[in-house]
């Protein structure tokens, strides 16, 4: 995948790759996250066929945190200004986990801008996170657990692989360890997964960004889904643990439309780590192709 571009444009941090005769897509990470996250999303969609756009969102790597405007409503209105800055009239979006909320609120506040969601094991109603132990709270939350992580991931990457599978998803024992050396088997998949590993933390330069999604996506009353007249897909996976499959079933209900592919014993990765997930991932780009 070539190297994007990167910029700051209304103290967001943007990345831009592919022809300017590309259909453009809006990246959008989950949380924690980053650019760096949101290029690992992007993997999949080729340079000569679209114009991908990468972004870290509010309180994340090179994105400022307005305090005055922390919203998910502010996001959505931030994304539509960026769009403006680099003269993008309507994209795609494709959005993760806790960046789904942002992509639900862009194309009920901004419908003229959003021509089609493709929405990955999306938050949709409000979440907060599980309870961690002593062991994932120090790899996950602290910046030597980030290095510890990263090290894993190169020393170690099947050890790494499962820790961070096991983390997000109901798959225990063989089930566990099968749907593993699937992954590490396939070069794309563990691509993506041992990317992951080595930047899934919520410390350093993405601390500002994981306490505010935790305080925004804790006081979701509504993201008004019913309003959302953009063509939309749902990817969720039946097991995962760390958004659950009912809040895709949630939005495919409440969206006009909405499609909702299943993976069966799917992780919260699933679009990306699961058997299936190159078919899937090739409906993904049908979808922001054709709409």
């Amino acid at each position: 995948m070539p190297p994007s571009t990167r910029a700051v444009t209304r103290g967001v941090e943007v990345g831009t790759r592919g022809s300017d005769t590309g259909v453009p897509v809006l990246v959008l990470h989950g949380s924690p996250g980053g650019i760096d996250v949101a290029e690992l999303m992007a993997g999949f969609l080729p340079s000569e066929d679209f114009r991908v756009v990468t972004v870290s969102r509010p309180g994340y790597l090179g994105t400022r945190l307005d305090a005055e405007r922390p919203t998910i409503d502010d996001e959505a209105d931030q994304l539509a200004g960026v769009l403006d800055d680099i003269g993008i009239g309507r994209v795609g979006v494709l959005a993760w986990s806790g960046g789904a909320p942002a992509a639900y609120r862009l194309a009920v506040r901004h419908p003229d801008r959003t021509r089609a969601l493709a929405v990955a094991s999306g938050v949709s109603s409000r979440w907060v996170p599980g309870p961690a132990g002593p062991t994932e709270r120090l790899v996950t939350d602290t910046a030597f657990g980030a290095r510890l992580a990263a090290a894993a991931a190169r020393i170690a990457p099947a050890a790494a692989a499962r820790a961070a599978v096991a983390g997000v998803s109901t798959l225990r024992g063989g089930a566990l360890r099968e749907h593993v050396a699937a992954v590490m088997a396939d070069p794309e998949r563990r691509a993506f997964l041992l990317g992951l590993a080595r930047t899934g933390n919520s410390s350093g330069p993405r601390r500002v960004g994981w306490d505010n999604d935790v305080r925004q996506l804790a006081a979701v009353e509504s993201l008004d889904l019913g309003a959302v007249r953009t063509p939309t897909l749902l990817v969720h996976g039946d097991a995962d643990a760390e958004v659950v499959h009912d809040d895709s079933a949630r939005a495919a209900a409440a969206i006009p439309g909405a499609e909702l592919v299943t993976l069966p014993g799917g992780t919260h990765f699933a679009l990306w780590d699961h058997r299936d997930a190159a078919a899937v991932q090739a409906r993904v780009r049908a979808h922001l192709q054709q709409h």
